[in-house]
């Protein structure tokens, strides 16, 4: 019965009954935005009698009062009539020479369970925060200017309005500070980027030591007599937190490679002022607020400003896993649309330019588009004396000759450099307590000097690619001597704001970053995939089950081209003959097995080597795949829906889909048993947009249609030889 409610729920056309504040009306949702977004486009106007401000689209809406002061009275979710605010709160808050300050907010509400319209005219201005002077109304610019030469799902930017609130106060500790809070709606999204500019024109500087960019009074998700909240962005026991919203904001480090865990900006709070919460002691956790868990401590000097991170609020519509990750991989591809691209490349392990010659030579060979110089190799990007740069100018220049970009891996944590360019420890006052114990500061003269060493070797190499090696950001340094950052207080957010500066920059001059943190929404492409690296040790049959299971895992919430895998074609982190593939002739069903999985999946994996073949047939079988891929590249690189994992009992497969397409879907199937199978499998179609028939033909084979039942399923059967794969396109 559930299922049937849910796929009701999910036609292209449904009546949604949603409480505007004067009684229930009936609107109807066009379409599935996730089948197709056109039909939903942002707007931003003025609602005079009402003294507010509306951003909508279609699939949100959120109402900004504005008089006395500004405070958001309305959010909610158009998809299914939930209301997210249950209370007015400030609209963000700033922490300044150690005294708290709010930004806009209404005052007098009482009752916190619920906010009826008819209290607004009642509320209040606060009496020692910034208040609303002006509003303006913007097209959304892009956030980056990104420039690509590589192929990429989606080079379009993001299409949307911004409304910008500006603060002032009279407080003469405040005078001539200005403040910026600023809300961007985008078009086909059920999503609002927040951020805060702060303009320093007191004539002298201020500590700014922290900024609240986003406080909300949101429904809580379930109720408990009992039990505490957890103040972080999740909660492994106790009362869930609201799911109805997803936040992620460009402050996320933890080298766990993936947003939540790497979060350090979500905190679901109490809210004290809540007395008719069920928990008897207030710690429901409905408050949202959205900042850095360190103080950031920046000194504002006079006459600068200061722009804050920035939070991407994406309603959710469902607590379907498949969905919501379908919801947050939509929200890469619009508003960081650099995420889409994705070169087929290869992981060199180099000990001389003749090698990378060669190298050039087989890529070129495959179809292969890319040459990413593999730590291990020797090219060292710190040196830039002419004589080095003038040699990988030179094979850089014979790269492009052949139509491939070119690239190199750079380490910077995990590395001493010296007592006076590492980070300090705080507790100790001298090296170490870095994330992997000894790490350079970014901010020491080391640290602006590599910097400045990495640009000035790309701009004069041509080189199109940068693999960064860290830093992996949450280190602090307690040095008051290093250029960078005043001191403790401020050399996490200083840190970390060099980092995204070079990221900005590879971003806006056509350079392809892969990075292992969470940089997204500031420049890189992509990020690993998520595996333990000893385990390429282990037998091939046991790496390609692993394999499998790391691609399931790792694409719930991320699109293929945002995430690397790894096959070492040489022994790596140790292991016998049973798990190498070199030589690579000896191995070719492995090999290929390996690529189909990775390729099959949209995945660049670093295949990691000195070649890519050795023999005559083992090109040909490089080539095979790679042409493959490159012929079905648009539904490989589409979302993934997630069939069954791998588990070496059964089958086990995903599945692509884009109803934008002529080829809708894209189905891959693996044996691992070493016998037939015949299976009737259940095949989930809806996300392909086909209503009643699908055509499917196998590996290129004679097509055949089905009809979807009133799930949108389809029954297919299924015959697969043993340790094999297969391949089923879905077209109308």
């Amino acid at each position: 019965m559930k299922r049937l409610i849910f796929s009701a729920l999910r036609i292209s056309a449904y009546s949604l009954l949603i409480f505007n504040g004067t009684g229930l009306n009936a609107q109807t949702v066009k379409k599935d935005w996730l089948l197709d977004n056109t039909a939903y486009p942002a707007k931003i106007y003025a609602v005079p009698e009402k003294k507010e401000v509306v951003l909508d689209n279609g699939l949100l809406k959120r109402t900004f009062r504005i008089s006395p002061d500004v405070a958001c009275v309305d959010f909610i979710n158009l998809m299914n009539g939930q209301q997210l605010l249950r209370a007015v709160k400030p609209e963000a808050r700033l922490v300044i020479d150690g005294r708290n300050y709010n930004v806009g907010g209404l005052y007098g509400q009482k009752e916190n369970a619920y906010l009826l319209p008819s209290w607004i005219k009642d509320f209040k201005a606060g009496d020692s925060s910034f208040h609303y002077v002006a509003h303006q109304i913007a097209e959304l610019r892009p956030f980056l200017n990104w420039k690509t030469q590589m192929w990429a799902g989606n080079k379009k930017q993001a299409v949307g309005k911004v409304l910008s609130f500006s603060y002032q106060s009279d407080l003469p500790a405040l005078k001539n500070i200005e403040v910026q809070v600023n809300y961007a709606i985008y078009d086909g999204l059920p999503l609002i980027t927040k951020w805060l500019s702060i303009k320093n024109n007191s004539g002298k500087s201020i500590q700014l030591d922290q900024v609240v960019n986003e406080v909300l009074a949101v429904v809580e998700e379930e109720s408990a007599v009992v039990g505490a909240a957890s103040l972080d962005h999740t909660t492994a026991r106790g009362m869930k937190v609201p799911q109805g919203i997803y936040l992620e904001s460009n402050f996320a480090f933890n080298n766990a490679m993936r947003y939540p865990i790497s979060d350090q900006s979500t905190h679901w709070k109490v809210d004290k002022l809540y007395t008719s919460q069920v928990n008897y002691d207030y710690q429901t956790p409905c408050l949202l607020e959205v900042h850095p868990s360190r103080n950031i401590g920046v000194e504002l000097k006079a006459g600068t400003a200061f722009q804050s991170i920035r939070t991407n609020e994406l309603l959710m519509d469902s607590y379907d896993r498949e969905r919501r990750g379908l919801a947050i991989r939509k929200m890469y591809r619009t508003t960081m649309p650099w995420t889409t691209a994705n070169p087929i490349f290869m992981h060199l392990v180099s000990k001389n330019d003749e090698e990378v010659r060669t190298a050039i030579d087989q890529c070129a060979a495959t179809g292969y588009e890319a040459l990413i110089l593999s730590f291990g190799s020797h090219c060292n990007m710190e040196d830039t004396s002419s004589t080095n740069l003038h040699k990988w100018k030179t094979l850089s220049d014979y790269a492009h000759s052949k139509g491939l970009f070119i690239g190199s891996y750079s380490l910077f944590s995990s590395r001493k450099i010296s007592d006076a360019d590492d980070v300090i420890d705080p507790k100790t006052g001298k090296p170490g307590g870095a994330f992997f114990v000894n790490a350079p500061c970014f901010g020491s003269n080391w640290g602006l000097g590599y910097l400045k060493k990495l640009k000035t070797f790309m701009s004069k190499t041509g080189f199109d690619i940068f693999e960064n090696d860290g830093p992996y950001p949450g280190d602090v340094c307690a040095s008051t001597s290093h250029p960078g950052h005043e001191g403790l207080a401020d050399s996490q957010w200083k840190q970390m704001e060099l980092q995204k500066s070079l990221y900005h920059w590879c971003n806006e001059n056509g350079i392809y970053v892969n990075a292992p943190d969470w940089y997204f929404m500031d420049g890189i492409n992509k990020i690993g995939i998520g595996y333990r690296e000893v385990n390429f040790s282990l037998s091939r049959e046991q790496q390609m089950i692993l394999n499998r299971q790391n691609i399931f895992d790792g694409t719930w919430d991320e699109i293929p081209s945002m995430v690397w895998g790894f096959v070492p074609l040489t022994k790596y982190q140790g292991g016998g003959p049973e798990a190498v593939l070199e030589p690579l002739k000896d191995h070719l069903k492995d090999y290929e097995q390996l690529m189909v999985q990775y390729y099959g999946a949209g995945i660049q994996a670093c295949y990691r080597g000195p070649r890519l073949y050795d023999t005559e047939e083992t090109r040909k079988m490089v080539q095979k795949v790679v042409g493959w891929y490159k012929e079905n590249r648009e539904i490989l690189n589409a979302d993934i829906i997630h069939l069954r994992r791998a588990d070496d009992r059964d089958w086990d497969g995903l599945m692509h889909v884009n109803p934008q397409l002529k080829t809708k879907g894209m189905i891959l199937l693996y044996n691992p048993l070493k016998e037939e199978i015949k299976r009737e499998l259940k095949i989930p179609m809806y996300y392909t947009g086909l209503k009643n028939t699908a055509t499917l033909s196998v590996q290129n084979g004679t097509p055949k249609k089905y009809t979807l039942d009133r799930e949108y399923n389809i029954k297919l059967p299924v015959v697969m030889k043993p340790e094999s794969y297969t391949w089923i396109k879905i077209n109308e």
